[in-house]
């Protein structure tokens, strides 16, 4: 199964360099995973009982044994997942006050969840869906986010959940990567309803990007409605693009996700996603020590341009809507170092080998110019003429 791809890319998305992704829903009021580490850091056998992804919780509270399951009891008793959704009440929600944040980071896209794993929609979905307008919250999150996003100038894009959805299902925890894809949904009444909820995305929000996560239901690629909702959206945003991780050969760009999935980091195009942490969903287990700095981040993202990737930075915020602090800080000595940077990302192209390079450094070209980015504390910064260095920030 193929659909027709965007080859070459938009020039939107040759030219983006960092895209924001935002975790939100009803597993921010717990907020909570243990912290093991980045995926890959835990053996595979063991990590559904010890997620570090916060925004897994309805899964994870479910294996008997978890520390997530145990943390669960403890501070909530038998309280069922739902009761998350109808007690998250964001009242410092200001998409405004998000969209300058990302936009003074240097942010080209942003792309909020709009239904995870378990099933919540945080707009007026279609089909009975549980959401954010009915219960919880009692409003649309999602329009007023595109609407301050595409204010400052970014594109918007839409994360959904084809693979999973543990408000349709009733099926038992995920334990393993096996479990992935045999306790997902593939009927075709589940399919009926992930086509429903998307094509109701495109056709609100006019999304960028639509960002899918860990497959489609089966019979959707089988009847060919798959398919056609692909096609539905290239009509209507003709320059917009689909991920990779459909389960089908529908893509425009391949993705990475902290070291998963690495071998798609190649030629140019390609997204790596992470949290500022080890958990997407905010996870108040994680503090500073925890958290990308400043500089940690500006080596990470220099790193990925320079290879002709771009990097999709996730920001986990509160049940309340703000911004954890101490995603904030990094955010915020970020942004004021790709001020200096950010004119230099357009028109970007491979940079030739220096085999006299001492040290850390990262180049790339942008228009006709090499760029180079140094650990070299002791290096001015150079602006001018046909070689562009600049130091990472300060440790």
């Amino acid at each position: 199964m193929s659909t027709s791809r965007r080859i070459p890319a938009p020039h939107w998305a040759t030219e983006a360099s960092l895209g924001i992704f935002i975790h939100w829903g009803p597993y921010s009021v717990p907020a909570w995973a243990e912290p093991t580490g980045a995926w890959g850091a835990v053996e595979p056998e063991h990590w559904f009982a010890h997620n570090a992804y916060a925004e897994w919780y309805a899964n994870t509270i479910r294996i008997p044994g978890s520390p997530a399951a145990a943390h669960h009891a403890a501070t909530y008793g038998d309280a069922p997942y739902e009761h998350f959704l109808d007690t998250w009440d964001p009242v410092q929600f200001d998409p405004e006050a998000w969209a300058e944040v990302f936009a003074a980071a240097g942010a080209d896209y942003v792309v909020p969840v709009t239904k995870h794993h378990d099933g919540v929609a945080l707009w007026d979905a279609p089909g009975g869906t549980p959401s954010t307008v009915h219960r919880g919250p009692r409003r649309d999150l999602i329009g007023p986010i595109a609407e301050a996003v595409r204010a400052r100038g970014m594109r918007f894009g839409v994360y959904y959940s084809g693979g999973l959805d543990w408000a349709h299902t009733n099926f038992p925890p995920i334990r393993s990567m096996a479990d992935v894809d045999d306790l997902r949904p593939n009927d075709p009444s589940y399919a009926a309803l992930a086509t429903a909820h998307v094509r109701d995305l495109v056709d609100r929000y006019r999304p960028s990007v639509v960002w899918n996560d860990i497959n489609w239901p089966d019979a959707g690629k089988r009847d060919g409605s798959l398919a056609e909702l692909l096609a539905h959206f290239r009509r209507v945003v003709p320059d917009g693009l689909v991920n990779d991780r459909w389960g089908a050969d529908v893509w425009d760009y391949r993705t990475s996700e902290y070291a998963h999935d690495a071998h798609h980091e190649n030629g140019t195009g390609w997204e790596q996603t992470r949290g500022l942490g080890f958990s997407f969903g905010h996870n108040r287990m994680e503090d500073e020590s925890l958290t990308l700095t400043p500089r940690g981040l500006a080596e990470l993202w220099a790193d990925i341009v320079s290879r002709g990737g771009r990097l999709l930075l996730n920001v986990g915020p509160e049940a309340s809507g703000a911004i954890p602090e101490v995603q904030l800080r990094t955010l915020r000595g970020f942004g004021e170092w790709m001020r200096l940077v950010k004119p230099f990302t357009t028109s970007r192209g491979p940079a030739p080998a220096n085999p006299e390079a001492l040290g850390w450094e990262r180049s790339w070209t942008s228009a006709g110019r090499l760029v180079t980015i140094t650990a070299d504390d002791s290096t001015p910064a150079s602006l001018d003429g046909d070689r562009i260095v600049i130091p990472l920030p300060p440790a």
